[in-house]
């Protein structure tokens, strides 16, 4: 009777212990919860050897710097590569900027496509990356040397963008124990590729480098963890992961005024009235660079004319090179474009387009189509398996540029008949300057009359179209640092893939 008394009082104690552990525990909750959102992981060691950190960003990091709440910079910045690039890390260095420079005027886009190293990537940065002309370009992507290098030095050739590159994260560490020598192999390369290809690269073509490798394998051993608890499967990062990608990055992106920069002048304002004047009715002026714009002036009380715009005694619009060629639209059930690249061997108009697949097979490895302008109307038909050359020469696709079947492989989901594939021709130009409606007097209103210029002297005329003033405070000259690289043909080899995976 005792024993049963005891065990009895026994379990009311428990009891009672179990509904006080469940009260704290639902007292505790949100705050354990907040605790992890302000610290979730163990920040990394300070990176020693920094002193140069950002010296290759200085122009996009002085705009930052420099805005103001009655001043505020548009500084664009683009984060481009595959699948490393599109994970969240990038939305923390992103607030991390708005946070530490909030004057300033942002534009960011992530145009970053999972699966495509190098080899493939090149082919829609003709419509992804040179057309949005960043300040600053954030890029990481796997895959071959030359198609990374000839990514890089288009850049270079085609905008004066700033360049940020950063190296390649740890999956897998050797143990010393009869390790897998595919998994070895794969280590080493990005050994070599991190701490050999890319410095070379970063030295080349003046871009700034993020070393990520060997900061990444130091934390691993600061905090004795293992690859895997930093990624969520052989490759990709999870939240842990995405954290130090984006906590190894910020460092470089600071503004350090007295770095030295060599004299590049990438990017040229020239101030109306001072730098460049109206004369004879017209304001005229000789420059050298691939890209001109035109800055309102938001103090201007009269009433704005329009202008005609000329470059080289041309319209704008006369010039081939500058219209651009949108990315056409996704494969079905799949982020990737069905078309990786659009060309053309004639003259485009600003007009939208369409591919309609018109028979095709389970698989996609054969399809017909149609092709069809809202301008140009119907423009011929082909197969796949065939170079297509539009009607009016306006549309050309490579059969290795359609990527419905690789699309299948991945998604299992088929291509109907009836399928339709959109994209746009754009202008980077405009004939005549319209004075922008000023909204917000902190904001900067630029207007490019020019883009995709070849890097070269140029005459710029702006002539109002009607008797009056045209409200345009100072003239932007933008030239890429490199011209005249040798050309680059793109890699015919099979892919890898592997690398494809990443």
């Amino acid at each position: 009777m005792a024993k049963h008394q005891r065990n009895s009082r026994k379990s009311k104690i428990y009891r009672y212990l179990w509904l006080l552990f469940l009260c704290l525990s639902f007292l505790l909750v949100p705050l354990i919860k907040k605790i992890a959102l302000d610290t979730p992981f163990p920040p990394p060691a300070p990176i020693e050897n920094n002193a140069t950190f950002g010296a290759r960003i200085q122009r996009t990091m002085g705009l930052l710097a420099a805005s103001t709440p009655t001043d505020r910079r548009q500084v664009r910045i683009l984060f481009y590569g595959q699948s490393i690039t599109a994970q969240d890390w990038w939305k923390d260095v992103v607030k991390d900027l708005r946070q530490r420079f909030p004057n300033a005027d942002l534009i960011v886009e992530n145009r970053a496509i999972g699966g495509f190293g190098a080899q493939i990537l090149i082919r829609p940065s003709e419509h992804d990356l040179y057309p949005f002309y960043p300040d600053l370009l954030i890029f990481h992507v796997y895959g071959g040397g030359e198609d990374y290098e000839a990514i890089i030095a288009n850049v270079r050739s085609r905008t004066a963008s700033e360049i940020l590159l950063h190296s390649d994260h740890i999956d897998w560490m050797p143990t010393g124990n009869s390790d897998d020598p595919n998994s070895v192999s794969r280590y080493e390369w990005h050994n070599t590729h991190s701490t050999k290809l890319l410095p070379e690269l970063a030295d080349k073509y003046g871009c700034e480098i993020a070393e990520i490798r060997e900061p990444w394998m130091r934390y691993l051993k600061d905090n004795r963890l293992q690859p895997k608890q930093l990624l969520s499967d052989e490759i990709h990062l999870n939240d842990w992961g995405n954290f130090l990608l984006a906590a190894l990055i910020k460092p470089h992106l600071r503004y350090k005024p007295n770095y030295f920069q060599p004299p590049q002048d990438l990017v040229k304002t020239y101030t109306v009235g001072r730098d460049v004047k109206w004369q004879d009715g017209k304001l005229v002026l000789e420059f050298e660079g691939n890209r001109i714009d035109a800055i309102a002036d938001k103090t201007f009380n009269g009433k704005a004319m329009s202008a005609r715009i000329a470059i080289d005694g041309k319209k704008p619009s006369e010039f081939p090179e500058l219209y651009s060629i949108t990315r056409p639209s996704a494969s079905l059930g799949v982020f990737w474009p069905a078309i990786l690249q659009v060309s053309s061997q004639k003259p485009l108009i600003v007009e939208d387009w369409k591919a309609v697949i018109t028979e095709i097979n389970s698989d996609a490895s054969k399809f017909k189509f149609d092709v069809v302008g809202s301008k140009t109307g119907y423009d011929g038909s082909g197969t796949n398996d065939k170079l297509f050359v539009s009607n009016s020469g306006r549309i050309v696709i490579e059969p290795r540029n359609w990527w419905l079947k690789n699309s299948y492989e991945y998604s299992k989901k088929p291509t109907p008949k009836g399928f339709e594939i959109s994209w746009q021709v754009r202008p980077m130009f405009v004939d005549s300057y319209v004075p922008p409606q000023i909204a917000d007097s902190s904001r900067e209103y630029s207007t490019t009359l020019a883009q995709n210029l070849s890097n070269s002297k140029h005459t710029l005329e702006i002539v109002p179209e009607t008797d009056g003033e045209v409200p345009i405070q100072a003239i932007r000259v933008y030239r890429p640092p490199f011209s005249n690289l040798p050309s680059k043909v793109e890699s015919l080899k099979p892919q890898n893939s592997a690398d494809e995976g990443k």
